[in-house]
């Protein structure tokens, strides 16, 4: 026991359940493969406390007390960040902290390490719709709005929801490397692919999604075969409509042409191949590209990057946990 990791999770009343459970989940499933972390769940008085969701959660103890964490994780809440006004939570925080070799927040967690000074000075991150508010309410810290995490020494931080589990997988690579990590994110049926610099918004997300049944028909047009040849008379041929029409509605809807829509959603098929790990090669056929060197230009103009160098950002996790730079 005494070699194992001692991760600490604060939990209170109100705190969203997947914040804490996907992370939890993660080292208990390393410890099939290495004896490595001792998880333990805090509250802050030592009493049960209810997620969001109504689940009423037992603990281990309050957070106060002398025996030493190397990690302890701050989970977020639909209600900040009015939760972590209680002084409480913010005791228990800082309590933990003083125990703790690392800090890490889940989603909303990130306003309760800059309540209480933890992130002063500290690059950070948080779901996406919290990011405006962290950075305008705790001008001292340096908000990064489109990571999925971001480590800045010592301190940790994520973006909401399942992003919890990518930075959790993130530090048991630091803590025991890729294999092992690569073989907990296979028992969670997770990719292990996001590394912290990837959006939070996933590249199918970036292109908005058809509304009408004209964006529809185009989207249907290309998933179906999108290595057949793709014009704007095919395209209102397929929807029904005269090509002037098409350009209109495909501009008023998602603000770009036919054209450029049909580019974005091969790119984005081109994206998920190659995080399966697909050959870039065989990627580029797949998603309909007449040669590789015309798939290569058409990535790198939209990610600034190479298909293969994209790649290999997500053969692991870690190259996200230190400053990564982003696509």
């Amino acid at each position: 026991m005494s070699g194992r990791k001692r991760v600490g999770i604060l939990v209170f009343d109100r705190v969203k359940a997947l914040d804490f459970i996907g992370p939890a989940e993660v080292f208990t499933e390393a410890n099939q493969r290495v004896d490595g972390y001792e998880t333990l769940f805090f509250s802050p008085d030592g009493n049960d406390v209810t997620t969001s969701m109504g689940l009423r959660v037992g603990v281990d103890g309050p957070a106060a007390g002398d025996d030493p964490l190397d990690l302890i994780i701050i989970p977020g809440s639909e209600y900040a960040p009015a939760v972590y006004d209680d002084p409480a939570v913010s005791d228990a925080i800082l309590a933990l902290a003083a125990r703790a070799t690392k800090v890490a927040s889940i989603c909303s967690g990130a306003f309760a390490l800059a309540r209480t000074g933890l992130l002063d000075g500290k690059t950070a991150t948080t779901h996406w719709k919290f990011t405006d508010a962290l950075a305008d309410t705790y001008p001292a810290v340096n908000v990064r709005p489109d990571s999925i995490f971001v480590r800045d020494g010592d301190v940790y931080s994520s973006a909401g929801v399942a992003a919890g589990i990518d930075l959790a997988l993130a530090i048991v690579e630091d803590d025991f490397g890729a294999d092992v990590a690569r073989s907990v994110a296979q028992l969670l049926l997770v990719y292990m692919r996001r590394s912290g610099g990837q959006s939070q918004f996933s590249a199918s997300v970036r292109v908005s999604p058809p509304r009408t049944s004209v964006a529809r028909a185009v989207a249907d047009y290309v998933a179906s075969d999108p290595a057949r040849p793709t014009s704007l008379r095919d395209l209102a041929a397929h929807a029904n409509v005269s090509i002037r029409h098409l350009n209109r509605v495909i501009r008023d809807e998602l603000g770009m042409t036919p054209i450029e829509y049909a580019g974005s959603m091969r790119l984005d098929l081109a994206l998920g191949l190659l995080e399966e790990g697909r050959a870039v090669s065989e990627t580029a056929s797949v998603a309909g590209y007449p040669s590789t060197v015309a798939f290569r230009r058409a990535f790198a103009a939209r990610y600034g990057t190479t298909p293969s160098d994209y790649q290999k950002r997500f053969q692991t996790t870690g190259d996200g946990i230190a400053e990564p730079p982003k696509i």
